[in-house]
C-alpha cells in the first residue's frame, strides 16, 4: 500500500494559491468591467452615431 496523495486532492497550499489566483482575476475583470463603462459614458451617445 502506497502513501501517496490521491491527485485529485489538493495541499492547503495549492488551495490558497488556486483562491488567490482566482481573486486576483475577479478583480482584473472588475478593473476592466469598469474601465470598459467609464469609456462608453465618455464617448456617450456618439458611439452610436457612425457610418454603417
Amino acid at each position: 500500500m502506497d502513501n501517496k496523495p490521491d491527485p485529485t486532492e489538493l495541499t492547503e497550499e495549492q488551495k490558497r494559491s488556486r483562491r488567490s489566483r482566482s481573486i486576483a482575476i475577479a478583480m482584473v475583470l472588475g478593473v476592466l468591467v469598469v474601465l470598459f463603462y467609464f469609456v462608453t459614458l465618455v464617448k456617450g451617445p456618439a458611439v452610436l452615431n457612425r457610418p454603417l
